[in-house]
């Protein structure tokens, strides 16, 4: 499946690459937004698609906003309100993805691309990658509702305030990304990775990343109730009916 600016193969089973492909270094403006949102509403509705790798092609992940559609946005009425919204509904189709999201960042991920990073579930990273937060250099500013999520408070800070730029080993070794690879390994390690979760249970997967964002916000006990919740619903299920008796067959078998 391709569009103008994004792509998407299935390069093992039940795993989908979808790839941000606007040269030169894949701005997110008005188009690209509104394809990337359809895209993965499709994404989701596909019973062949169990996780989505996001990477893109070239140099750069992706430059942040397109600065020069943005600055003309003031001129008619109502149109920032809207460029606000879709912004948000691009960050939180990969937030609210019923599908777990690994973000495979190829270079640069700057701004709204950073962001977009963060709102995966796991972040790989090529050892070419650098991330930052230049906004305040432009007079722009905003994502640390989601930068937060991933990172210490401080570095977040110092981040959004400087502009500073990150390499991915720094972010590696703070835990923010959870491999550092070379460039050529990035894409093949995402999609082991990738494999490895959509061999599980499609229900439990579901189930499990459906609750984090559900339990992010709350305490520890109210969190923990509500994982219970969902454990106790999941436990009844077919699958995972059959999912222990496989287990317990495997037992017996190791024990003779």
């Amino acid at each position: 499946m391709t569009g103008a600016e994004i792509k998407v193969d299935m390069p093992a089973e039940h795993v989908a690459v979808l790839t941000l492909d606007r040269p030169p270094v894949n701005a997110m403006g008005r188009a690209i937004r509104e394809e990337f949102v359809a895209t993965m509403d499709r994404l989701n509705d596909r019973e062949d698609v169990r996780v989505i790798v996001l990477t893109a092609n070239g140099k750069v992940f992706c430059a942040g906003a397109d600065i020069k559609e943005k600055r003309g946005l003031s001129e008619a009425e109502g149109e920032y309100a809207r460029a606000n919204r879709l912004t948000r509904d691009s960050f939180l189709a990969l937030l609210e993805s019923r599908k777990p999201v690994i973000a495979a960042i190829n270079g640069p991920a700057l701004g709204a691309g950073f962001v977009m990073a963060a709102c995966c579930d796991m972040i790989i990273a090529s050892e070419a990658a650098t991330f930052s937060m230049p906004e305040i250099d432009v007079g722009q500013g905003g994502g640390a509702s989601f930068l937060q999520r991933i990172m210490p408070p401080s570095k977040m800070r110092r981040m959004m305030l400087t502009g500073e730029r990150v390499s991915a080993a720094e972010f590696y070794r703070l835990g923010i990304v959870e491999e550092c690879v070379s460039p050529d390994r990035l894409v093949p390690r995402a999609v082991e990775i990738a494999s490895i979760i959509a061999s599980k249970s499609p229900t439990a997967v579901r189930t499990i990343r459906g609750s984090f964002e559900t339990v992010a916000h709350l305490g520890l006990y109210d969190g923990f109730r509500i994982e219970q919740a969902y454990t106790t619903t999941l436990s009844t299920s077919p699958e995972a009916a059959e999912a222990r008796r496989a287990f317990l067959e495997k037992g017996k078998g190791g024990s003779k």
